[in-house]
C-alpha cells in the first residue's frame, strides 16, 4: 500500500564521517512531497517478554570514564532497548513511547542486505559475483556497468560519490519528484570497483532496485513478504521512495524500537525466526564477514571486530547485535545527536558485558 506523505529532507552521511547537518540546511534540502509504502505486520509476531533488571554500567572511551545514562543523554537518544534473548531488560523512552515509529536513516542499508540475500538463496539473483547490470540493462552505460553486486554491498563500487555532499542531493530529488532511477543510471567511475572502500548510498538504492527486478516484486512487498512478516514483526512500518514506484533502499524506514529488536533478534539467530530460516544463515555469516575494502563492514552491516556488527544510521540510529553475549540493543533519536559510532559501539559492548553478567 502506497500512502502520500510530506518530508524534510535530511542529510544522510554516515556516523563515521563526521558529518553534520543543521535544521536550516535540512528545511532547505526539500520540502516537497514524497512517497511511503506500509510494511504489513505478522499475523503472529515474535514475543518480547518484559523482564527488566538494573545494570550498572560504565566504560572508558578516549581515556575517560563514562555511564550508560550519560552516553545516552549526551547523544539525545529518545529510544533504548535491551534485548537478551527475547527478554527486554531495559526500554527507555524519552520524548517518545514504545509505538513510536522511529526513522531508521541508513539503518535501512541492512534490511535491503538481507532483501539481496533472500533473493539470492531463492536462485532470483544468480550470484552476488554477476555484474549488477546484468539486471539493470539502465545502468550499463553508467559507473555501474561491469560493477559486481558484492561490490555494491562492501561499498567498493568505484562510482565517483561524496556522501556528505550528494546524499542531500539525492534525498532532495527524491522528495520533488525526479526518478532516481534516472539519477543512477548518470553516476560516473571515480576509481576501480573493488580497490577501496567508499561509504555511497546510491549504492543501497541500486541494490533495492536490484531486489525489484530480480524478483518481479516491488521492494516494499518482497521485504513485507520476505522479511517484516516471517521475522514476526508485531506493528506496520513505512519505507519512503520516490514517486516513480522505486524504494529509497538506503534509508527511511520508519517503525518501532521492538520491531527493530526483532530484526537484530533475526541475525543474532543466524537467520530464523519462529523456528523458520527467513533470512539464509550462509548469507547472516557473509554478511558479517569483513571485507577485503575495509574489515570494519561486512555487506551492508558495520562489524566491531570481535564478532559483533550493527546497523547504523545518521544521528545515533542503531541496532546491535553480539552473539557473544546472545545480546541485541537498539538506540534510536528523533532530532539526532552528535556523531558517536566508536563511542557508541564501546557503550554497547560494555552494556552487552553486563547484561551477560547479571544472568
Amino acid at each position: 500500500m502506497r500512502i502520500t506523505h510530506y518530508a524534510i529532507a535530511l542529510a544522510l552521511a554516515p556516523v563515521m564521517t563526521g558529518a553534520t547537518v543543521t535544521a536550516a540546511s535540512a528545511a532547505s534540502a526539500s520540502a516537497s512531497t514524497a512517497t511511503a509504502d506500509i510494511l504489513r505486520p505478522s499475523t503472529h509476531p515474535v514475543e518480547l517478554r518484559s523482564a527488566p533488571r538494573k545494570l550498572s554500567v560504565t566504560y572508558t572511551y578516549q581515556g575517560r570514564e563514562h555511564t550508560l545514562d550519560d552516553f545516552l543523554a549526551r547523544t539525545k537518544t529518545n529510544g533504548f532497548l535491551v534485548l537478551d534473548g527475547q527478554d527486554i531488560v531495559v526500554e527507555r523512552y524519552t520524548g517518545a513511547r514504545r509505538t513510536t515509529r522511529f526513522q531508521s536513516w541508513s539503518v535501512a542499508k541492512s534490511f535491503t542486505s538481507a532483501a539481496v540475500g533472500i533473493a539470492l538463496g531463492e536462485g532470483k539473483i544468480r550470484s552476488i559475483d554477476d555484474p549488477v547490470d546484468r539486471y539493470l540493462p539502465e545502468l550499463a552505460r553508467s559507473g555501474y556497468a561491469g560493477v559486481s553486486i558484492r561490490e555494491l554491498l562492501h561499498m567498493s563500487s568505484g562510482i565517483a560519490w561524496d556522501e556528505a555532499r550528494d546524499v542531500p542531493r539525492l534525498h532532495a530529488a527524491a522528495g520533488k519528484g525526479y526518478p532516481i532511477r534516472k539519477m543512477a543510471a548518470r553516476q560516473e567511475r571515480g576509481w576501480e570497483p573493488g580497490s577501496r572502500f567508499e561509504y555511497t548510498s546510491m549504492n543501497s538504492f541500486v541494490l533495492a532496485r536490484l531486489v525489484t527486478k530480480a524478483t518481479g516484486v516491488p521492494y516494499h512487498d518482497y521485504v513485507e513478504r520476505k522479511i517484516w512478516r516471517p521475522a514476526g514483526m508485531e506493528s506496520t512500518a513505512r519505507v519512503d521512495g520516490d514517486s516513480h514506484g522505486d524504494s529509497l533502499g538506503y534509508c527511511c524506514y520508519h517503525a518501532t524500537d521492538r520491531d527493530f529488536a526483532r530484526f537484530g533478534l533475526l541475525y543474532l539467530r543466524g537467520g530464523k525466526a519462529g523456528g523458520r530460516q527467513v533470512v539464509p544463515a550462509s548469507w547472516v555469516r557473509a554478511s558479517t564477514t569483513p571485507s577485503p575494502a575495509n574489515p570494519r563492514y561486512g555487506l551492508h552491516w558495520w562489524l566491531g571486530g570481535d564478532g559483533d556488527f550493527m546497523a547504523a544510521g545518521f544521528g545515533g540510529q542503531y541496532v546491535y547485535v553480539s552473539p557473544r553475549h546472545g545480546v541485541v540493543i537498539v538506540k534510536s533519536t528523533v532530532s539526532g545527536g552528535r556523531p558517536d559510532q566508536e563511542e557508541a559501539l564501546t557503550a554497547f559492548r560494555a552494556v552487552a558485558a553486563e547484561v551477560a553478567r547479571t544472568r
